[in-house]
């Protein structure tokens, strides 16, 4: 009567362990693009978002909403990296570039991830209910790894939001170093 026994060979075990090293290195760096393609839209997504809440709130208030960088979620920073994150209030004395005083009612508050960086062309955006123009400009969301290209939020006159991977002349949005 033939015995057999449970297990592998030596051999078995090394092809096994070679395909599947083979697979892991085909799959990790799509897997990387992925979860970095995710990111950025998160950030997009909360950008858009703000842009359309403080254009809402700027017509439910009838006053002026502005948007702009902070370090610590309660005053306005004077720089052009809104890596940190953002914040969003009402802008009663209508300063600009827009900044916080006491007493201005705070509407958001957003955290960015540490993964990348957002720069925009402006210090901050403003957004008015009906009188005068909203503040345009762009502001560019980039991988700090640089696995997918950047996409940028693009506000209109009106303070319409809008995302574009290129700009009007079909060029590539860049990351600012």
């Amino acid at each position: 009567m033939r015995q057999y026994k449970n297990g592998f060979t030596l051999y078995e075990l090394l092809l096994t362990l070679t395909l599947v090293a083979i697979l892991c290195g085909l799959a990790i760096p799509s897997f990387g693009k992925i979860v970095a393609n995710g990111r950025l839209l998160t950030e997009v997504n909360a950008l858009f978002h703000a842009v359309h809440l403080a254009r809402q709130e700027s017509v439910v208030r009838r006053s002026v909403v502005s948007i702009c960088p902070s370090f610590d979620g309660s005053g306005c920073t004077a720089t052009l990296d809104w890596s940190d994150g953002w914040i969003m209030f009402n802008n009663r004395d209508r300063d600009d570039p827009p900044a916080r005083d006491p007493g201005e009612p705070l509407l958001q508050v957003h955290r960015a991830g540490p993964e990348v960086r957002i720069t925009p062309n402006r210090r901050g955006f403003t957004l008015r209910s009906t009188e005068l123009r909203a503040t345009n400009g762009t502001i560019v969301v980039c991988d700090l790894a640089g696995r997918v290209p950047p996409r940028a939020l693009v506000v209109s006159y009106t303070g319409r939001p809008r995302v574009a991977l290129a700009d009007t002349r079909g060029n590539a949005y860049a990351c600012m170093d």
